[in-house]
């Protein structure tokens, strides 16, 4: 449900329409910024999840990429946020690591290379939002979401917004782990 040009998922307010492309600025409760993300002005109070047609229950993740993983692990362990957890992933000729914060109920997935760092800032690559039912979210959505597969999560599955939705940034859709 958008109100007021904002959206709020998983006591989290997702502004929508701003100038600029895909998630352009953040802020968290509790800490003064990262440093390696644009921050919003102000961080309001939390709003519960309203009931959508999409299923959307709650936000399972963001994600985030960056040129220096280190560096941007670091930058959430300054501000008190503890690294849960590291996975490889990616292919020999391209490894990635992603690491994983915990962030309220939803998960700051940061992925970059261990083994080159390079220079500039982390930036926002997508979100995933966890779902009532994935089934009814693909009738809902029709030809605009991607058929669901397997998630990295044992038992769970996701499926991505097709761009041709017009979204900004890449957005998945997943079942639950409850």
């Amino acid at each position: 449900m958008v109100d007021g040009g904002a959206a709020w998922v998983s006591g989290i307010e997702h502004r929508l329409g701003s100038e600029g492309r895909g998630v352009i600025a953040w802020s968290l409760r509790g800490a003064d910024g990262l440093g390696e993300l644009p921050l919003a002005a102000a961080t309001p109070e939390p709003r519960p999840t309203p009931p959508h047609p999409n299923g959307v229950i709650g936000l399972d993740h963001v994600v985030i990429a960056t040129p220096d993983l280190q560096r941007t692990i670091e930058a959430f362990e300054r501000h008190g946020i503890g690294l849960r957890r590291i996975r490889e992933v990616g292919t020999p000729d391209r490894p990635r690591t992603q690491a994983f914060f915990r962030l309220g109920e939803a998960i700051a997935e940061v992925v970059g290379s261990r083994a080159n760092a390079g220079s500039g800032p982390a930036r926002f690559y997508g979100l995933a939002f966890t779902v009532a039912d994935l089934d009814a979210t693909a009738r809902y959505l029709g030809e605009l979401l991607r058929p669901a597969k397997p998630a990295v999560q044992p038992g769970r599955r996701i499926a991505s917004l097709d761009w041709s939705a017009g979204s900004g940034v890449p957005i998945a859709f997943m079942t639950s782990d409850r």
